[in-house]
């Protein structure tokens, strides 16, 4: 097999930098595996590290720092047949950790290669989540403060299946990193090497010490034993082809015309357990069966047991390419949270637009429309407030008619729900 190096970009780093040594057995171990270049993906991220998918002829693809294995995993579920090599720095180690640790977990077909030379080497010499607690960086007194992280432990502890650590200049580096290509899981390596650009410059040491550290640390690795199973990609395929078939997206008939004629931006303004969401679905529906074009954005806090919750529909004849809520022509109030979370936009309403609210509900003044209410007087109950509103605006042939009110509710609830819903659009249409 002949080389996939880029004669056109040749390495170019730092002279002594152990990235070029990287390399080149890197290109002597896809040679050695018969790899083509459309059989090869390289994937990197930023720093010195982040030049190597412009060093050969492959797949290639570069991202933000730290993110490298997010892409590579996308890449590997959708081309399994693809050998991915993910090449990142220890700044991209530490600035991805999390991502390290999903990948060990996970367990899909990647080789990940570390370049660790314990620093940000590209932004000055920084310490970084490897340097060691006595080195001197750029950073000053701040790499003393963390304890350097030891990746092969952690990926061992993470569930990698296979870990190894070498150094950049070793003799069998190609062998090694032949060895974690053919892995039929996930394999990481971290290989230790110089930066003379900007390590070295502050901290006096050599290949030789490097290589006795590493000793100390246990260099010597390979496949771990009690952490191998089944390959994530395989194991997705497996159990997605014995999975029941994902339900099929329901087909909304349109049933009426809608009387809407323009651009319709609609407010609910309401408070956990009164079904926001779900109403602002409903309307959408509504909307469809209607033949306009929908879209709706929600509002309510994390507590979602307790506050205010919002939903903003806007409903159109046109494509909808702002979904953002500027002057609504519709608010609906049944809650003070939610009144008092959109309190601003009573002031800016004019008198074309339209309140529906629940009549104990004290609003901002306004000069919109205001219809007022007693939802408690026709014995529906607070989580029911939001959909007798639309019921009202519906007999009010403001946008929505009794029909597609009817549709979207029947597209949205089935059995005792259905009934419990159309029992109370049925209140308001004996008023």
């Amino acid at each position: 097999m002949t080389s996939l190096l880029n004669r056109e970009r040749p390495p170019v780093f730092c002279p002594g930098c152990g990235h070029e040594a990287v390399v080149r057995s890197l290109d002597r171990t896809l040679q050695m595996l018969d790899l083509s270049g459309e059989q090869v993906a390289i994937v990197s991220d930023i720093g010195c590290s982040g030049l190597f998918d412009t060093f050969f002829n492959t797949h290639a693809f570069h991202g933000l720092h730290g993110r490298a294995l997010t892409y590579a995993t996308g890449i590997k579920m959708t081309r399994p047949e693809l050998q991915v090599i993910v090449v990142m720095g220890d700044g991209g180690l530490g600035i991805g950790g999390a991502h390290v640790l999903s990948s060990c977990r996970r367990n899909l077909d990647i080789t990940l290669l570390i370049l660790n030379n314990f620093n940000y080497g590209m932004t000055g010499g920084q310490c970084s989540a490897t340097t060691p607690a006595d080195a001197r960086t750029a950073s000053g007194f701040l790499g003393e403060l963390e304890a350097p992280l030891d990746i092969c432990r952690v990926a061992a502890a993470a569930g990698a299946p296979y870990v190894d650590r070498t150094m950049a200049t070793g003799k069998a580096l190609a062998e090694r990193l032949a060895e974690a290509i053919r892995y039929p899981g996930f394999s990481l390596i971290d290989i230790w090497g110089l930066c003379p650009g900007r390590y070295t410059r502050r901290n006096r040491i050599t290949l030789a010490q490097m290589e006795e550290d590493m000793t100390k640390k246990g260099g010597d690795g390979g496949a771990i034993v009690e952490n191998e199973r089944e390959e994530y990609g395989a194991h997705y395929r497996r159990l997605a082809a014995g999975a029941p078939p994902s339900p099929e997206i329901p087909h909304v008939e349109i049933v009426g015309e809608a009387p809407v004629r323009q651009r319709s931006e609609v407010l609910l303004l309401g408070s956990a357990g009164q079904y926001i969401n779900t109403i602002g679905e409903i309307l959408c529906l509504a909307g469809m069966s209607g033949g306009l074009q929908v879209t709706q954005k929600n509002d309510y806090p994390i507590t979602v047991l307790r506050g205010h919750s919002i939903a903003e529909v806007v409903l159109d004849r046109q494509p909808i390419g702002y979904t953002g809520i500027g002057k609504p022509s519709v608010v609906v109030c049944v809650a003070a949270e939610g009144v008092a979370r959109r309190r601003a936009i009573f002031g800016a309403l004019d008198g074309d637009a339209v309140v529906v609210k629940e009549r104990s509900i004290i609003l901002p003044d306004t000069q919109a429309k205001v219809i007022n209410i007693d939802f408690s007087a026709l014995s529906i109950r607070s989580s029911g407030w939001a959909l007798a509103a639309l019921a009202v605006l519906a007999g009010e042939g403001i946008l929505l008619t009794a029909e597609m009110l009817t549709a979207g509710i029947t597209h949205r609830y089935q059995g005792k729900l259905l009934n419990e819903a159309m029992a109370v659009v049925a209140k308001i249409c004996k008023m």
